[in-house]
């Protein structure tokens, strides 16, 4: 497994709980960053949805983030923008990592809960790790929806994730969220770099005040981008395996077939809910990016 961060004592961290707090930002980029946000606002096209893929269907949100945006130039213009102010930051810290997807995300006061989940898949995590840089432009903390990680559930659940692919902790996240979660209380301009899949959730906003918040999700510089697409109508048991660009985030609704992309693989899938025993069993088991011991298939064998 190549390194994903320069630091070796990062590393361990980083490999050993799946996410790392760090210094990132000054004081002067923080102020920067959180001006700019109201400035490109005003090309925000808002949220995509169902209905903009023909589909009858309704989906709320209660949070924003770029990524879902109608307009693929405004997310075009946060990428480049969040990118030059993090890069002299991310490639000190990081082994060679290239972005991919960059967010705004900002909770309203009173509301922003982000349910419990791991991102998707955006490179083969048999061979690598894939990375989200979150940092808050106000100091964060469970009040005000900060980050919360299971630490050490990164490379144990849903190995394909994608928008349409079921996943196998959803019959019990209220078990996980009351029971497993540790929040990363983090000061303005502070980052918690994590493995794109670790479990994670954010409690809403229940402050007065606006909460704002950056992510940028970076992969390895040499390997190209995936993403793991499911048609239920047509075949819930395969999951296509999606060469793409950087553009094809920028013109993204989950709710859409894809296109511009490179089909190089097929893989089976086999839908299965865990309970919370297996789940507490999972989290503190191999990871799914490990050859397993002789001892781990012998009793797989015997299983």
């Amino acid at each position: 497994m190549r390194p994903v961060l320069r630091d070796e004592s990062l590393e361990k961290v980083f490999q050993k709980n799946g996410y790392v707090h760090v210094p990132f930002l000054s004081e002067g980029e923080v102020k920067h960053l959180w001006d700019k946000f109201f400035e490109v606002l005003k090309t925000s096209g808002g949220h995509v949805s169902p209905r903009d893929a023909g589909l009858d269907m309704d989906y709320t949100i209660t949070y924003d983030f770029t990524f879902i945006d109608k307009n693929a130039d405004h997310k075009r213009e946060v990428f480049q923008l969040i990118d030059q102010v993090f890069r002299p930051h991310y490639e000190k810290l990081l082994a060679d990592y290239k972005p991919i997807i960059a967010n705004y995300i900002r909770k309203e006061e009173q509301t922003g809960e982000v349910p419990l989940h791991e991102n998707w898949a955006f490179a083969d995590e048999k061979k690598c790790c894939t990375v989200s840089i979150w940092c808050p432009l106000v100091d964060s903390h469970r009040g005000n929806g900060a980050l919360e990680v299971v630490p050490g559930s990164h490379k144990r659940f849903g190995e394909l994730r994608g928008p349409m692919i079921p996943w196998e902790l959803e019959g019990i996240k209220d078990d996980i969220i009351k029971n497993d979660l540790v929040t990363c209380d983090i000061k303005a301009g502070e980052a918690i770099i994590l493995d794109d899949s670790i479990v994670h959730y954010s409690f809403p906003n229940t402050t007065s005040d606006l909460r704002i918040a950056i992510q940028l999700i970076l992969i390895p510089g040499e390997e190209p981008a995936i993403h793991y697409h499911m048609n239920p109508a047509e075949d819930n048991t395969k999951v296509n395996v999606l060469e793409v660009e950087q553009d094809f985030f920028m013109e993204f609704n989950p709710w859409k077939q894809p296109t511009n992309f490179k089909k190089v693989g097929e893989r089976d899938y086999h839908q299965h809910e865990l309970s919370y025993d297996e789940f507490k069993k999972k989290v503190n088991g191999p990871r799914f990016d490990e050859k397993p011991t002789f001892m781990q298939r012998m009793k797989a064998v015997f299983s």
